[in-house]
């Protein structure tokens, strides 16, 4: 038995796969966000680069972020975007995307609009498609079913979306946001154990990055969330974690990459 926890980080599909079962890796998954702020132009996929990746598998650039996808769970391991004052202004209009299969993934390995129906879950974005109102493909991007997880309904549009809007309202007070969603998957009773459809449950963790805007060093913060109803009375902090939960729970690695590129790193677990 493993505990639901979820962070900045989408889950992707919740469907029900009768051969591999990944809906019930979706049931279990755990969101994590990273930001990280820096000075950058929209539409720039690179850009996110500055501080290096959590890990290096399967990498893809889109208009608006860069992912890496785990094809057994046919959810991202992690997406990275970059949020800047530019990329939240413009004529985009979510009215005009639709929610599509990943096309550059194989048939076997990718989630689909039939994963979800039925499955009382929500298709969660990892890039937020409001992010990314500079360009209407960039938008678009974002609704690749490999920039989805399986939420919570509540979670998705209540403490989560709460989440999505203070990182944008950061970047008011930031030279540049990095932000790196992904799920992770953690045991229900502490304790070590492989992972597996029937003993895991995911999280959302969310791993944000805020660049000085006088350029002298960042600012890490680090959530998590669980993959259920959260009480709105309940404030954001209180889902901070040190980055190290995050970064041993998941295998992947944020503080080296970050020290590699600046002398001044403020870890924030709590507020």
């Amino acid at each position: 038995n493993r505990s639901t926890t979820a962070g900045k980080v989408l889950l992707i599909s919740a469907g029900l796969d009768k051969t591999l079962k990944h809906s019930l890796y979706f049931l279990n998954a755990i969101k994590y966000l990273s930001v990280v702020l820096i000075q950058v132009s929209p539409g720039n996929s690179g850009a996110v680069m500055k501080y290096g990746f959590p890990s290096l598998a399967n990498i893809k650039s889109r208009e608006s972020y860069v992912t890496s996808y785990d094809p057994r769970t046919r959810t991202a391991s992690w997406v990275i975007e970059r949020l800047d004052p530019a990329s939240l202004k413009g004529p985009s209009d979510r009215k005009f995307c639709e929610f599509k299969e990943d096309d550059s993934i194989h048939i076997f390995h990718r989630a689909t609009n039939a994963d979800y129906r039925g499955s009382g879950f929500d298709r969660g974005h990892l890039a937020a498609a409001a992010n990314h109102k500079w360009s209407q493909k960039a938008m678009e991007d974002t609704f690749y079913l490999s920039n989805v997880a399986p939420q919570n309904p509540n979670l998705n549009q209540n403490t989560w979306n709460n989440l999505e809007k203070l990182c944008r309202s950061l970047t008011k007070h930031y030279l540049n946001v990095y932000v790196c969603t992904g799920p992770l998957y953690l045991p229900r009773g502490g304790g070590h154990t492989f992972k597996s459809s029937e003993s895991e449950r995911p999280c959302s963790p969310q791993v944000l990055i805020l660049e000085q805007t006088d350029g002298k060093g960042v600012e890490l913060r680090s959530y998590v969330l669980p993959n259920e109803p959260i009480d709105e009375k309940v404030p954001l902090e209180r889902f901070l974690v040190p980055i190290e939960t995050i970064e041993r729970a998941s295998g992947l690695l944020f503080v080296p990459n970050i020290m590699r590129r600046t002398g001044k790193l403020q870890a924030i677990s709590n507020k």
